[in-house]
Order: structure tokens, then sequence, then C-alpha cells
């Protein structure tokens, strides 16, 4: 049921979005490859790496896009698959976003409830070379036996030189069934071409558990 809503979403979204001038539409694809989907700090590929994938339209200033990525939870759900839309803007100089994220799972078994939907406010401002920005999400019915769930998230960026960022990012996760925990992440990436990016980052919680544990995960995206 939740995948269902998730799709109904996402398509309000792109209904919304078709409102807009045509002139202003840009759609945009990509592809990669990581050594291992970490997710708010957990692996969701039994540490295993992933191929991932998506598409994006932008509508003048609503975006619509879904997302792809093969999972492991060792019960054989093969993949994940998320529809989101929203609305950026600029207020007071910085860069503002409200939107929707749909979360289905390929081959989840009926009784996991997995699929999910969380609503999305963000904003960030650039000083000079670096952006800091903050996120947070809330879902009515989360993932597995959580209900009511919030992420939070403050995050930077900053590019001491041409090609190269560095960036990192700490979250909060609060849950209603399972132990609310954090989650922290740094990295830097690398532009071979405005159309291939590499990432090296390290993960980390502080939930003492094998899928959640310290990890370095390097990933390389095509952009077309």
């Amino acid at each position: 049921m939740k995948s269902v809503l998730a799709a109904a979403a996402a398509a309000a979204a792109l209904l919304a979005a078709g409102s807009a001038s045509a002139q202003d539409t840009s759609v945009s694809y990509n592809i990669g490859v990581v050594s291992d989907y970490v997710f708010r700090g957990y692996s969701q590929t039994s540490e295993d790496p992933a191929i991932q994938g998506g598409v994006d339209a932008t509508v003048g200033s609503f975006y619509v896009g879904a997302w792809a990525s093969n999972v492991d939870f060792g019960d054989g759900t093969d993949a994940e698959v998320d529809l989101y839309g929203g609305y950026r803007t600029e207020v007071e100089g910085f860069a503002v976003d409200f939107g929707v994220v749909g979360y289905a799972y390929v081959d989840a078994p009926n009784a996991a409830d997995y699929g999910y939907i969380e609503f999305k406010a963000a904003a960030s401002r650039a000083f000079g070379p670096a952006t800091v920005g903050v996120a947070a999400y809330f879902s009515p019915d989360f993932f597995g036996l959580d209900e009511e769930a919030t992420y939070a998230e403050a995050n930077v960026a900053f590019t001491p030189a041409d090609k190269w960022t560095v960036s990192g990012a700490f979250g909060k996760q609060w849950l209603d069934v399972n132990d609310d925990y954090s989650t922290w992440n740094v990295g830097v990436g690398y532009a071979f071409t405005d159309n291939v990016v590499l990432d090296v980052r390290y993960h980390d919680t502080d939930v003492d558990s094998t899928l959640s544990e310290g990890r370095i995960v390097g990933g390389l995206k095509f952009l077309f």
C-alpha cells in the first residue's frame, strides 16, 4: 500500500510541474557503481557493490525524478526504486527545496512493510568556495516496524581546487520503535570531466552492528 502511495505522490508532483512553461524543461540522466550502497549509515547491500541509476526532469522551479539501486536485505528483496518531486526556489540568498520522496522495494516480502514516503525541507547557502546546508525529512509511516520517523542533517561542501570537492554531513535519525541514532560521513570527490565523477567517502554511526560500522565507500558516477 505504501508503495502505491509513493508512486501517487511523485505523480502529483509531476502534474504540478506540468503547469510550468515547456521551454524551461531540462532532463538529465545518471548511472554509477558503488562499492557499498550506504543509506544514513547503514549498508543496504550487505556490504556488497551496487549499480545505480536515475533520471531527473526540471520544469521551471519544479522537479521530478526516479532512481534505482540493487539492495540485499537477506529476504529476497532485489531493488529499491525511488520516485520524487518537489519545488526549488531562492529566499534571501538561500537555495530552498521542498519535496516528497517515495521509496518502493522490488520483490519485498508482503509482511515486510518496507515502502514509505518522506516529506523533505532543505536549505543551503554558498559562502565563496563553500556551501553549507541543512535538511529535514519526515515520514508518517517509515520503513519496517517504525511508524513516525524524522531525519535531520547538517552538511557542508568545499571546493579547494578545480575538479576537487571535499564534503561531509552529520545526521540524526529519530524512530518510534527502534532506537534513535546518529550518522556522519566525510569524503572527497574528483571530476575527471563534467560527466564523470569519482567519490571516496567514509561513513559511520553510533550503532554497534555489522551493517552500520565505519566503512570507506568508493563510487563512480556518469552524468548525461
